[in-house]
């Protein structure tokens, strides 16, 4: 299974409803893609910085998604930083292995009512994905705990801190991931300021 497939899983055990709605997810999905080039030897990261994104010999990921993921990839210098990446590629892209998973049966939706024609909330299937992913989350496997931190998933007793992580370009890119999701939270606090204030002005006050 792929590292996004067992972000978005995760995320839907632990989080409820449509994860397409969060954008901190489609963060993480672009940045678990990215983990997996790296670990396929697909991409490495160069520049003087070490956050530009060189694409590699030609790898078959033998995965549609991760497939485009490698095809969509700047191919000439300076190449793209890795932030650069988390937010091109991210754009719905939680949307995109939702559908996916939906397509391999490993997701249901709920019916709303039976005169309903809306689709309902997305449900996780019971499958060995969904066993694996659970099994991963409860071994505190590095990567996915760092990533279901960026997101913002936070257990109870969860210190906010995951356990390290021995790469230095797959810690590159779990801190670009970070500090995306905190980018996006920020400009998400200042829009509803923003709206705050036009709607005191609406009423008079």
């Amino acid at each position: 299974m792929t590292t996004p497939r067992d972000l978005l899983i995760t995320v839907m055990d632990e989080v409820p409803g449509d994860p397409a709605e969060r954008g901190e997810v489609s963060l993480g999905l672009a940045g678990a893609e990215l983990i997996d080039l790296l670990a396929a030897g697909a991409v490495t990261l160069g520049g003087d910085e070490g956050d530009r994104i060189v694409p590699g010999g030609p790898t078959g990921m033998d995965d549609r998604l991760l497939d485009q993921a490698r095809a969509s990839l700047v191919a000439e210098a300076p190449y793209e930083s890795v932030g650069d990446w988390l937010w091109r590629r991210g754009r719905d892209l939680a949307s995109a292995y939702l559908a996916a998973l939906e397509a391999d049966g490993l997701v249901t939706r709920q019916r709303r009512g039976w005169m309903s024609f809306r689709p309902g909330q997305p449900v996780l299937a019971d499958s060995l994905e969904h066993r694996l992913a659970g099994d991963h989350r409860r071994s505190n496997e590095p990567v996915l705990a760092a990533l279901v931190t960026a997101v913002g998933i936070r257990d109870e007793e969860d210190d906010g801190d995951a356990p390290g992580v021995a790469d230095d370009a797959v810690d590159t890119v779990l801190a670009a991931v970070n500090d995306a999701a905190l980018e996006l939270e920020a400009l998400r606090q200042r829009r509803e300021i923003e709206q705050s204030a036009f709607d005191n002005i609406w009423r008079g006050e």
